[in-house]
C-alpha cells in the first residue's frame, strides 16, 4: 500500500487515507456491471446478426435437406439427396471449374496488372491523381451498369467493340463475345478485370504510400536498381496489402453473380454460370429451393474453408502482429 504526502502548513507533510482495498464481493459486482454494459451495447448488433445471417444460414442448411418449392414449411425430407444430386450435375461441375479459372486469371492477370499500376502511379508523375481517380472510376459503378453498358459494346455486329475491330481490318474476330462458348468466359474476365482492378490498385497504392521513404533512399545508396528495390524493399514491407488483396479477389470469385446475371444470365448453354447464378436460376425461377439451398451451403462451405484456412496460414503472423501492437499500446 502505497502513501501519498501533501504538504500542510500547520504541521508539515501529512498522509493522505486511501480508499480500502476492495473486497472479492465489490470486485465481482464490478466485473459483473462491466458485463452487463458490454452485453447491453452488443445486444443490437448481435440481435441483427442473428436474424440477418446467422438464422438464414441455419434454415437453408435444414431446407437442403428437404425437397422443398418455397411455399410453406418444408416437409418432403430427402436427407442428402440434393448433395449428391449437387455433385453428379455436369452444370454445378462446371460451376467449380470456371469458378477456379476466375480465381487462377485473378491472381495470375489482374492483381499483377493493379500492382503494376498502382508502382507507376506511386511515381511523381503529371496528372498521377486525375489517373487514379480514371482507373478507380469504373468499381464505383454499380455492377447492373457495368453489365448493361458491356452489353452494348459487346453486342454482336453492331457494338462498340466490332466497329473497332472492323476499322482496322480484323472484323473476323468480332461477332462473338458473349455469345459463343468459347469466347464468352474471356470476355467477361475482361469486364471483371476492368471493373474491380482499380479497387486492389488502390489497396496497393495505400500500401506503398505507408513504406517509409528512408528504405527506399537507403537502398539507392547501397546502390540497388529499380527492380532489386522493388523485390527486396517494396515486396516485403507490401506483403500484408497482398495477402488482403488475395483473400478478397478470391472470396469475391467465389461469389460472382451481378455481373454474370446481367450480361448473359448463365449462358450461352450454362457456359457462363457461376454457382451463385445456379443457385438463383433453380431457387428463382425453377422453385426447386431445397436444391437452391443446398448449392448455397455449399457456397458457403467452400468460402468458409478457404476463410479459416487462408486466416491460420497466411494471415496468422499479421494478425499476430496487429494483436501484439494492441497489447503493447495498452501497456
Amino acid at each position: 500500500m502505497t502513501s501519498t504526502f501533501l504538504p500542510d502548513k500547520r504541521s508539515g507533510p501529512r498522509l493522505a487515507p486511501q480508499p480500502p482495498p476492495a473486497t472479492g464481493r465489490a470486485r465481482a459486482r464490478r466485473r459483473l456491471l462491466h458485463w452487463l454494459t458490454a452485453v447491453t451495447f452488443q445486444l443490437p448488433a448481435l440481435v441483427l446478426f442473428g436474424l440477418l445471417v446467422l438464422l438464414p444460414i441455419l434454415f437453408a442448411l435444414y431446407a437442403s435437406f428437404f425437397r422443398w418449392g418455397g411455399f410453406g414449411m418444408p416437409s418432403d425430407y430427402t436427407g442428402a439427396d440434393n448433395f449428391t444430386r449437387l455433385f453428379q450435375d455436369p452444370v454445378f461441375l462446371g460451376d467449380l471449374w470456371r469458378c477456379l479459372l476466375l480465381v487462377v486469371l485473378s491472381l495470375a492477370l489482374q492483381l499483377p496488372f493493379a500492382l503494376a499500376m498502382a508502382v507507376l502511379l506511386n511515381q511523381r508523375l503529371r496528372g498521377r491523381a486525375f489517373y487514379r481517380m480514371l482507373f478507380f472510376a469504373p468499381y464505383v459503378l454499380s455492377e447492373v451498369i457495368t453489365g448493361v453498358l458491356f452489353s452494348m459494346i459487346f453486342a454482336p455486329d453492331d457494338g462498340l467493340a466490332d466497329h473497332l475491330l472492323g476499322g482496322v481490318g480484323l472484323g473476323d474476330l468480332g461477332g462473338k463475345w458473349f455469345s459463343d462458348p468459347s469466347t464468352v468466359m474471356a470476355t467477361l474476365f475482361l469486364v471483371m478485370m476492368w471493373k474491380y482492378f482499380g479497387f486492389h490498385m488502390m489497396l496497393y497504392l495505400a500500401g506503398l504510400q505507408s513504406i517509409p521513404a528512408e528504405l527506399t533512399e537507403a537502398a539507392i545508396v547501397d546502390g540497388a536498381g529499380p527492380w532489386q528495390r522493388f523485390r527486396s524493399v517494396t515486396l516485403p514491407l507490401l506483403a500484408p496489402t497482398l495477402r488482403i488483396s488475395v483473400f478478397l479477389s478470391v472470396i469475391g470469385s467465389i461469389q460472382l453473380f451481378d455481373l454474370i446475371w446481367v450480361i448473359t444470365e448463365g449462358g450461352p448453354d450454362h457456359h457462363s454460370e457461376s454457382m451463385a447464378v445456379t443457385m438463383f436460376q433453380y431457387g428463382f425461377k425453377r422453385y426447386q429451393v431445397g436444391y437452391a439451398s443446398a448449392i448455397s451451403v455449399v457456397m458457403f462451405g467452400i468460402s468458409l474453408v478457404f476463410a479459416l484456412a487462408y486466416q491460420r496460414f497466411v494471415l496468422r503472423r499479421d494478425l499476430e502482429g496487429a494483436t501484439t501492437t494492441m497489447r503493447g499500446g495498452g501497456t
